[in-house]
């Protein structure tokens, strides 16, 4: 059994629906045919990146790779 492998676009718009649009990690991985597990991972790093960085390393907080918190 192959394990299916997605391009970083496709991760990325992935998890622009959930971030920027609101849809649900479940509605959104069914509807592209990705685990709500693999799509949680890709987000998680949405989420916990700018945690990690200091301010100084991110000076710019656009696009999904590098989201900001409120």
């Amino acid at each position: 059994m192959s394990t299916q492998r997605f391009t970083p676009e496709f991760k990325e718009e992935a998890v622009r629906q959930v971030v920027e649009r609101g849809y649900g990690v479940p509605d959104v991985g069914a509807r592209l045919g990705v685990s709500a597990h693999s799509l949680y991972k890709w987000a998680s790093s949405v989420w916990i990146a700018p945690l990690t960085r200091s301010p100084a390393s991110s000076p710019s907080c656009s696009g999904v790779s590098q989201r900001c918190l409120p």
